[in-house]
């Protein structure tokens, strides 16, 4: 008789590398998500957070949160379906689809549950999803929920996202979905493209903005506004809440009868409880102070650029980053570890990405800044890698 638990007795990678000094994940941060935070009672520079413009711990930000928990309660006690909608969310959505330029908007509890809800109601057996090979997991998983036939074509290749479509049945549902920033990389996807593709060949399109929500275009609208196809040429633009809006949720925008039709189909939003009144509040605020104020995302290109000119001139390999996200090649899962280990000692907080996350030899460090960073944290951290990548060796 098989014991489906026997895996979980068996599994010893974990363990192993937390016992070699080199377990790099579960840090128990102590502290607020700023550029700096404390783990073990001492000081780190957080170079490794999505809290891109430091909104999660902006004065604004916390007392419009706390001011919403006074008011309406800290939860909703239900589905948004059922008793959790509350008119507050309701302006929220409203709001949201006044910033993306969009006719609706729809909120759900996380952005991980936004793509399996909004994915695996749209698609059905028969249909095909067409993806990046590096597309976030929700979105993979929203497509095996579906029961749709997955179809994957190589990383913002064109003449490959080509090749599959072609080779499709013309008569079935196609939807190409695409990061907008892809996480690990940093690099943007060529959506205009992408949406001529799409019109040549009868496909919808998706973009996840998670990673492209007030940080691209002019006023921080994300990738359509980057490229200027703000006129429905993409059908739906999805994201989290989790980054710039600096709290939790999930969103998805685009014309109004497609958003009716996955309010009442996406089952990771009718049968999860609503998004709690501070948090609410908190995406509220963030839309106001990104949509008025250009400063943080000016403030955190700036910083970027220099923390990736330093990181180049020390020899080291950024890949194709174009946005916050830097992607530090270091070779090996090795050296990925070593790296991230003599990184911590040196009181930087970096996020080691190792295979199968990656191709094999391709580990890397995943850099982020924040707005609120200062220039003396970006020569900190240049100079902890200039130290850890020559004692492990990646760089001479």
């Amino acid at each position: 008789m098989s014991d489906i638990f026997e895996k979980c007795k068996n599994y010893k990678d974990a363990k192993l590398a937390m016992e070699m000094g080199i377990y790099g994940y579960f840090q128990p941060i102590e502290s607020a998500q700023g550029p700096e935070v404390i783990i073990d009672g001492k000081k780190y520079i957080m170079a490794g957070s999505n809290n891109y413009l430091g909104l999660a711990s902006d004065p604004e930000m916390k007392k419009a949160a706390s001011e919403a928990a006074a008011k309406y309660g800290t939860g909703t006690a239900g589905s948004r379906f059922l008793n959790g909608n509350t008119i507050f969310l309701e302006k929220l959505e409203q709001h949201l689809a006044r910033f993306k330029r969009r006719e609706a908007a729809l909120i759900f509890s996380a952005g991980y549950q936004m793509n399996l809800g909004v994915v695996s109601c749209l698609l059905k057996k028969g249909d095909y999803a067409i993806v990046d090979k590096l597309d976030h997991a929700s979105i993979l998983d929203g497509v095996r929920l579906s029961g749709a036939e997955m179809v994957r074509f190589k990383h913002n290749d064109m003449a490959d996202l080509e090749r599959v479509l072609a080779k499709l049945p013309p008569e079935s549902g196609k939807l190409i979905i695409v990061d907008g920033v892809f996480s690990m990389e940093g690099d943007i996807c060529p959506l205009p493209e992408i949406v001529k593709l799409a019109k040549k060949y009868g496909a919808r399109t998706i973009v996840d903005d998670a990673h492209a929500t007030g940080i691209l275009g002019k006023t921080g609208r994300g990738t359509c506004e980057h490229f200027g196809l703000e006129n429905g040429e993409v059908d739906l633009v999805v994201g989290t809440c989790s980054k710039t809006f600096a709290t939790v949720g999930g969103f998805v925008v685009g014309d109004a009868d497609i958003i009716h039709f996955i309010r009442h189909n996406a089952r990771s939003q009718i049968f999860s409880a609503a998004l709690p009144p501070a948090s609410v509040a908190s995406i509220n605020k963030a839309l106001d102070l990104i949509e008025n104020d250009t400063s943080r995302r000016d403030n955190l290109f700036r910083m970027t650029d220099n923390l990736k000119k330093g990181l180049r001139e020390l020899g080291y390999d950024l890949g194709h980053s174009t946005t916050p996200v830097i992607p530090v090649h270091v070779g090996s899962n090795e050296n990925c570890f070593k790296m991230w280990r003599a990184l911590h000692e040196l009181g930087i907080f970096s996020n080691p990405v190792v295979s199968p996350a990656v191709p094999p030899g391709h580990a890397l460090m995943r850099l982020t800044l924040m707005a609120t960073h200062t220039d003396e944290h970006v020569k900190q951290i240049i100079d902890a890698f200039a130290k850890a990548g020559r004692a492990v060796g990646v760089i001479k």
